[in-house]
């Protein structure tokens, strides 16, 4: 059994990540500011909750630990663009302190999730691998590739660095996320019989459901170090390599009722194909397909455990809680509101 510790526990892949890592025999400590709440981890003698800031963590926040996944971060591009300072702050500075950190405590292994999303544009035909050039074009995606290019040159024989880019994700988790591609398809298509999807539909992207990330994150940490240190690996299947508008139509197809696709935004520049044969070399398999996630987003909201809300929509909930603290700290007086 060894002791990891997570940052972003709390969020979307956490919510599946640090259960998983327990049934694999794993003890987890959660370092998150829990935005989206505290119960959406199983009460666990082998989880460990700790409420705080990535960019106010300590040494002491890293004793006896044997790995660091390093999840914390503003996720998607519209909350990159809207919080562009704070995304630099976080998803770049932030980690490559705890990196930093990381390694001074004697941690012995770091585990970086990136993103596909840094190969941005890429020309009809190119697959693109872990060597191929980047061109990110968002806020999100170049903070991302900052936090690669700052934390790889930490590794040694005593620290290894793995970075991971991870394809789009999907599926069901206990932190629902809808602002993701096939989750909000799938919701939208479910609930109102129209599918968003946005123009034109023939860029390119690649997919991984959210339990093959937390595989992928848990096989990066039995790997022999030897093996992964100082390396790049994409994650996802070359079966998720999907064009938006087929994509579209697969999910239409595996929802019980009439689906019509509904059109929004402008083109999405963004496109590009992804090879995946590095890590498949290592004998890592993501094996699920958008048809399995559909089912489990109709399984969750026939049982009534899904419900869209403001907490779905990332962004939305940053909005609304930066909105509410300023509400609250406008009208506090003497330590409470009603009460003081």
């Amino acid at each position: 059994m060894s002791t990891i510790l997570v940052t972003g526990g709390g969020g979307y892949i956490g919510t599946t990540l640090v259960p998983f890592l327990v049934t694999k025999g794993h003890s987890v400590r959660v370092i998150d500011r829990f935005f989206f709440g505290k119960n959406l981890l199983p009460d666990s003698d082998n989880i460990e909750l700790v409420q705080e800031d990535t960019r106010k963590l300590t040494l002491e926040h890293f004793d006896n630990i044997d790995a660091v996944i390093d999840l914390a971060a503003l996720s998607n591009d519209p909350s990159g663009e809207h919080f562009q300072e704070l995304t630099w702050d976080i998803n770049y500075k932030s980690r490559y302190a705890t990196a930093t950190m990381a390694k001074q405590a004697g941690v012995k292994r770091y585990i970086l999730p990136s993103s596909a999303s840094i190969y941005g544009f890429q020309e009809t035909g190119v697959i693109v691998n872990e060597t191929s050039p980047t061109n990110p074009l968002t806020t999100y995606a170049k903070a991302n590739e900052k936090a690669e290019h700052s934390i790889l040159p930490l590794s040694d024989e005593n620290f290894c660095v793995v970075i991971l880019r991870l394809s789009t994700v999907y599926g069901y988790s206990p932190r629902m996320r809808l602002d993701l591609a096939i989750n909000g398809m799938t919701y939208g298509a479910l609930s109102s019989g129209k599918l968003p999807l946005m123009r034109d539909g023939t860029q390119w992207r690649p997919m991984v459901h959210v339990l093959d990330v937390a595989e992928a994150m848990h096989f990066m940490m039995m790997a022999n170090a030897d093996t992964v240190n100082a390396k790049i690996f994409n994650v996802g299947s070359d079966n998720n390599n999907y064009q938006i508008l087929p994509l579209a139509e697969r999910v239409a197809q595996a929802i019980p009722r009439t689906v019509d696709i509904e059109w929004y935004g402008d083109p999405d520049h963004r496109s590009y194909r992804v090879s995946f044969a590095k890590i498949e070399a290592l004998g890592y398999r993501a094996t699920r397909i958008v048809e399995d996630g559909v089912k489990e987003i109709c399984d969750a909201n026939e049982a009534g455990i899904m419900i869209k809300n403001s907490k779905t929509n990332t962004l939305q909930h940053y909005q609304d809680l930066e909105y509410w603290y300023k509400v609250i700290k406008d009208l506090e007086l003497h330590g409470g509101m009603l009460r003081i």
